[in-house]
């Protein structure tokens, strides 16, 4: 006799958030978190960019090749987590459409958020003086200087961190996970 599931009827998704370096992605990847935490899910994971870069793709560097292969071992694991019910986050750069629409059609459950903000806004919230240092030449293939990003053209949702606070953006990714019905019924009902 199988034990009865004591976890909400969750269906595993994605959420792919691509923009510039210090448009929001990693602040809104934990806000989702703790929101979808608080309205039922037990476990999510977030795949932030930097800590990605320090474990699973460890070695790579920031040419177009490298860049690419990291989004696809990223895209792997958010497969993965994606189809055993696990929603997920990733906050990547991710500069290439190619790619991003290439891990889209092998997930299925996803959706895309396009952190919008300008680059002279992202440079001004830099605190770590990456931009400064791309600039400045000590840095080679940063996105937006001397490395191209390339914005979604049809995101799920866009988020324009210059201009919505991320509770806003918050709610507007709860509203498209709930749209398409990612939510259990239990669920949608506790927002």
């Amino acid at each position: 006799m199988s034990k009865p599931n004591t976890m909400l009827d969750n269906k595993g998704f994605t959420l792919w958030f691509t923009g510039l370096s210090s448009s929001g992605k990693t602040t809104l990847a934990l806000l989702i978190s703790d929101r979808l935490k608080e309205h039922g899910y037990q476990n999510i994971e977030i795949l932030d960019g930097d800590i990605v870069r320090t474990n699973l793709s460890k070695g790579l560097g920031f040419s177009k090749e490298d860049r690419m292969t990291n989004m696809r071992r990223v895209g792997f694991v958010c497969h993965l987590l994606t189809r055993n019910g696990v929603p997920n986050i990733a906050a990547l750069i991710s500069p290439y459409a190619e790619i991003r629409d290439e891990i889209r059609t092998k997930i299925g459950n996803f959706i895309e958020v396009y952190i919008k903000c300008s680059l002279e806004a992202c440079e001004k919230r830099d605190v770590k003086g990456l931009y400064k240092k791309a600039r400045a030449g000590f840095i080679k293939d940063f996105t937006g200087i001397d490395s191209p990003y390339e914005p979604p053209i049809n995101p799920d949702v866009i988020c324009d961190s210059e201009k919505e606070n991320p509770e806003q953006c918050a709610d507007k990714i709860i509203d498209k996970i709930k749209s398409l019905g990612y939510f259990s019924t239990n669920m949608e009902n506790s927002f």
